[in-house]
């Protein structure tokens, strides 16, 4: 058993339910948080048409219309983008497009007009229903954003203002009606002007009341201010939307964090359309998937009569294909079809159809199999309720980097169930960041669950230069090893690079890092789920296949070589000249044996300007060894000190082809095979 630095092995837990049954759990624990990550989403688009909305940037090149977009045309590319990306990957989400300010008003198919004539939210045009996406819906949305003629018709700016207290009881009748129980729903709202009814308090006050019943209603409204660089304007929120955008709280977790920065183009010399369309698709791609905690209520025991509530999140997990439904195409149809599975429990010997009731969990143990029903089965692997309880504390310099067996989950303090929360976990977290300490807790994440002992790691608040945060402070869960999870490496000759080839690898890696030594995961998506999207999208398109995907984690060669080219070289040349100082202080240097042939002491393999390798050569019999670089004198005194392990897999081989021996491919298997035969020997003689 291993001997853990973080824990005390006299006082260690009992491996409470770590028997062959761990490979389930551990399945049922992986699919418990997929579940909280396919939680229902809404998103409907609220895109704003004015005059200065409709306005195209100055400075962009007309030939191009990529660069010449306007911030309305600019959100509907946006709103294209994110439905392309999740009607592949969250195929349950809705997503609607709500346009107000425009001349002509629509809520429902049929209900359109030019004017008010009896239309409950006049300038207010629903684009594209909230609804789960549907290739005719991203179809309708793509011919807009590409073809002007058609969206000219539509975008036109009503000369009348458009109510703001309409349009959010508007996404309110949408939310109630098309998404009335989804766990999430949210109203991006994309405009430029910061002030609305300037000159009319009461239609601010009316539209603050709508926006509490958002709230209210649990839909979270979240704001892409455009500001113009070009036109030296720059939007203030004070003046409206404080009122009407309500800021994350602690005591609201999972609440978005509030958007810090306005939507303007990338650089300040850059003030063309298709700056302006990056920034918002960045801006949209980082608020787009809502934070849901993977468990919420948790108990969180600190000592004795001191318990809080937090919840737990993942803030990094591996993006990966994911199958909703089996799709297959009849032989007298050529449209596909979704195949409706149908499973049962069958007796393998008279294939009788056999009933839940019917199986038991069974076990072998003694020879003898044991079965358990689901009560009994339930009540052994029972470990108490889910809890998170703190048993001491040690450095955080015990923590050896290894000890690490799957994701880290980030806790957050939660007010619901206790309050007073927040204050106690902010003190905590601050003494184990001033003290360099962990907490080592025992952790069941659920019901059933197994327990484990977890470091809880306190985490700094991090934020971009921009103000922006980018991690925020809390605790962070590493689950730890038992000691039979650990097991030991390989029995390695390692050699210590001298520090002339550290240094000159040091230059190399500083010519290789990444701006300001950061890697965010997230400007870098999987390409292989990447283009598994852009292959169904290609089918429900009816789109040209692609001929290959985009990989932005292939490495820049030529940059690479550029930068770091010369200084690989010359690291090559110290590598080569420590070798030769290592081969000499070490006795390495090569030699010539019987046959004339070069040979290296230890086995070590010939040089690459030898031109050929050493040859395995028989000893005569009656001879005095096998290959000629291990005499039998040599191997009989490594014997006699129990050394034989000193020589390398390759000479004990060629040494034991000459006696006839036979063992595994092992050097343990090689060197316990020649003891025995010496051993025998010597009984025999």
């Amino acid at each position: 058993m291993a001997s853990l630095p973080y824990r005390d092995n006299t006082s260690r837990p009992s491996n409470y339910g770590r028997g062959d049954d761990d490979d389930e759990d551990e399945e049922e624990e992986e699919a418990d948080e997929s579940g909280y990550k396919s939680s229902k989403d809404a998103v409907l688009f609220a895109i704003d048409v004015s005059e200065s909305m409709l306005t195209k940037p100055t400075g962009g090149d007309d030939k191009k219309s990529d660069t010449t977009l306007s911030p309305t045309l600019a959100a509907l590319k946006c709103a294209y983008a994110l439905m392309q990306q999740r009607i592949m990957s969250n195929p349950s989400d809705m997503m609607g497009i709500l346009l107000f300010g425009t001349e002509k008003s629509k809520f429902q198919e049929g209900d359109q007009e030019t004017g008010r004539g009896g239309l409950r939210y006049p300038h207010c045009y629903i684009l594209t229903d909230l609804d789960v996406p549907a290739a005719a819906d991203v179809k309708q949305l793509r011919s807009m954003v590409e073809e002007e003629e058609e969206a000219a018709d539509l975008l036109v700016a009503s000369k009348e203002e458009v109510s703001m207290a309409n349009l959010l009881f508007c996404a309110n009748q949408i939310f109630t009606t098309k998404a009335p129980n989804f766990s999430t729903r949210r109203l991006f709202l994309v405009t430029d002007n910061d002030f609305p009814h300037a000159s009319n308090r009461d239609a601010r006050n009316s539209a603050a009341v709508r926006a509490k019943d958002l709230y209210d209603l649990g839909v979270t409204i979240e704001l892409f201010p455009i500001s113009h660089p070009d036109r030296g304007y720059t939007f203030d929120r004070s003046k409206f939307y404080n009122d009407i955008v309500y800021s994350a709280s602690p005591s609201d977790p999972d609440a978005p964090a509030p958007l810090t920065a306005d939507i303007k183009p990338a650089s300040s010399t850059a003030k063309d359309g298709i700056s302006l369309l990056q920034a918002l698709l960045s801006s949209v791609a980082s608020r787009s998937a809502p934070r849901r905690s993977m468990f919420s209520h948790m108990p969180f025991e600190i000592g004795p009569g001191l318990k809080i509530s937090v919840k737990g999140f993942i803030l990094i997990k591996r993006q990966e294909p994911k199958r909703t439904s089996y799709i297959y195409v009849p032989p007298d149809s050529d449209k596909p079809q979704i195949v409706t599975g149908v499973g049962q429990l069958v007796a393998d010997d008279t294939a009788r159809t056999v009933e839940k009731a019917e199986v038991r969990r069974a076990y072998k143990f003694g020879g003898e199999t044991v079965s358990f029903s689901d009560a009994e089965l339930a009540k052994i692997k029972h470990f108490g309720d889910p809890v998170i309880r703190i048993i001491g504390f040690k450095p955080l310099s015990m923590l050896p980097i290894w000890a690490q067996l799957k994701q880290n989950y980030f806790i957050y303090p939660s007010e619901e169930d206790f309050v007073g929360s927040t204050r106690v976990f902010s003190a905590l977290h601050q003494k184990l960041l001033r003290d360099q300490r962990m907490a080592i807790a025992w952790f069941i994440a659920r019901r059933n669950a197994n327990p484990t002992l977890v470091a809880l790691i306190p985490g700094r608040e991090q934020r971009s230069d921009e103000g922006e945060q980018i991690m925020p402070p809390g605790l962070w869960i590493k689950h730890l090893p038992f000691a039979d999870d650990i097991r030991a490496p390989p029995d390695t000759e390692v050699v210590k690079a001298p520090d002339p080839l550290i240094d000159a690898m040091r230059t190399v890696v500083q010519q290789l890092q990444l701006p300001k030594a950061v890697y965010d995961p997230g400007k870098y998506p999987n390409p292989g789920l990447q283009w598994f999207y852009r292959i169904l999208q290609a089918l429900a398109l009816e789109e040209d296949l692609p001929e290959k995907a985009e990989d932005k984690t292939l490495p820049k060669w030529k940059q690479i070589h550029k930068r770091a080219g010369p200084y690989v070289v010359e690291w090559g040349k110290v590598l080569e000249e420590q070798y030769r100082v290592w081969q000499k202080d070490n006795d390495r240097q090569p030699r010539i044996n019987a046959n004339g042939g070069a040979k290296r002491a230890g086995g070590a393999a010939p040089t690459a300007s030898s031109g050929r390798s050493a040859k395995k050569v028989k000893a005569d019999d009656g001879g005095d060894g096998g290959e000629a670089g291990i005499t039998d004198a040599e191997m009989r005194a490594a014997f006699a000190k129990d050394a034989v392990g000193k020589f390398t897999v390759a000479d004990l081989k060629a040494w034991m082809q000459g006696k006839g021996i036979k063992a595994g491919t092992k050097k343990a298997e090689i060197v316990d095979a020649v003891n025995g035969w010496h051993e025998t020997k010597m009984e025999i003689d």
